[in-house]
């Protein structure tokens, strides 16, 4: 993989996650934001009854930058580099770090309709924030 290359973490239920490749093995991704004891026995709990989910991304979420082996995915999880998903021509590396730094380590809201993985990763890539899922 190359930097701002589209991960796609495809998951056998017809779901996918996404990241984008940051150089040294490494991946910045939606990910879950520090959590209270409570919260992690919750999302633990349901990820325990559904393990074909992987990390349940459930209320806040935090930008983060990680090795591609942590990210936290089911078994059957195919890892794809996925950058014709989209018609758009990609930014210049400048332009996607830009935006990478700017949204590192930001806690967000997940919302699965307008503010997803997808949406982050293809708007560090392209500018642009879409989800085609």
């Amino acid at each position: 993989a190359q930097f701002g290359d589209l991960i796609e973490f495809s998951y056998p239920i017809g779901y996918s996650h996404w990241g984008v490749y940051d150089d040294d093995k490494h991946v910045i991704h939606f990910a879950v934001a520090d959590e209270g004891q409570l919260m992690y026995n919750f999302r633990t709990s349901l990820q325990t009854m559904f393990p074909l989910c992987g990390d349940l991304l459930l209320g806040a979420t935090c930008i983060r930058r990680v090795p591609l082996s942590e990210v936290t995915v089911p078994s059957g999880v195919h890892i794809l580099i996925s950058n014709n998903r989209h018609a758009f021509n990609p930014s210049s590396p400048e332009e996607m770090r830009r935006r990478r730094d700017a949204l590192e380590d930001e806690e967000l809201t997940y919302n699965l309709f307008w503010l997803n993985c997808e949406h982050f990763a293809t708007f560090v890539r392209y500018g642009k924030a879409v989800c085609n899922q």
